[in-house]
């Protein structure tokens, strides 16, 4: 059972939304209905829903990937809107882990980690440094110059794993981040995000419909028709 959040100092919240919609095809799709809610820095929150609930709207609305059609939405106190350079707040601000793998083909390992830090003033050797600590961090020291077609399923996630850290970013945005895998490799790239997020102090907003992966999380948000139906601790999670 969830129990209410507690307001939190200003200072404390890296996201907080007032009243938030999107709406498409001339409003006649309402994917996002007035939603409130804050996120605290450090937190591992959980937003769960069918399909069509509007969770992975949200997402995309707090890693800019896609404009509020009404409502503010402020980014450590900073309404994205006013920010002038999006693209910079995606590369340096957010990584990003999709059910789809996203990688470049012709493209090997170590190559894929480092095209976020092409938004940097890293040299190449620092990118090719930093790709070799993301990539042995996540457990594929030893395959850093294969092709994602010669990497598994749980390979390649855990290669974008490492993509998403590139820029050491202090927000981890995580679609259905264990969709496509089986669920032994599930469990793995799973407790892998659980762990780097600790450690690293990040804040983890993870979009789920599995709510054994729910349980994993400090709060939960509850989705439905575009609105948030419940959000609170999640007093059943394990500890990281």
């Amino acid at each position: 059972m969830a129990t209410p959040i507690p307001m939190a100092a200003s200072t404390d919240r890296v996201f907080e939304a007032v009243a938030l919609k999107k709406e498409y095809d001339d409003g006649t799709v309402k994917a996002l209905r007035g939603v409130d809610f804050h996120i605290n820095q450090g937190e591992f929150v959980a937003i769960v829903g069918q399909s069509g609930s509007g969770k992975s709207t949200l997402l995309q609305m707090l890693g800019a990937l896609d404009r509020p059609s009404a409502g503010t939405l402020k980014f450590r106190g900073t309404s994205l809107a006013d920010r002038a350079d999006l693209a910079a707040f995606r590369a340096l601000e957010v990584g990003f882990i999709f059910q789809a793998f996203h990688l470049l083909p012709t493209f090997t390992a170590i190559e894929n980690v480092q095209i976020p830090m092409f938004e940097t003033k890293h040299s190449v050797s620092e990118r090719q440094q930093r790709a070799i600590k993301l990539l042995t961090a996540v457990g594929l020291a030893e395959r850093l110059h294969h092709f994602p077609s010669k990497l598994s399923g749980g390979e390649r996630q855990r290669v974008a794993i490492a993509r998403s850290l590139a820029n050491g970013p202090s927000v981890l945005l995580a679609d259905e981040p264990t969709g496509n895998l089986d669920s032994e490799n599930s469990d793995i790239v799973l407790d892998l995000i659980v762990r780097l997020r600790r450690e690293q102090n990040i804040t983890l907003i993870l979009v789920t419909h599995d709510m054994g992966i729910a349980r994993k999380a400090e709060r939960v948000i509850t989705m439905k028709d575009g609105r948030i139906i419940s959000d609170g601790r999640n007093e059943t999670s394990q500890p990281d």
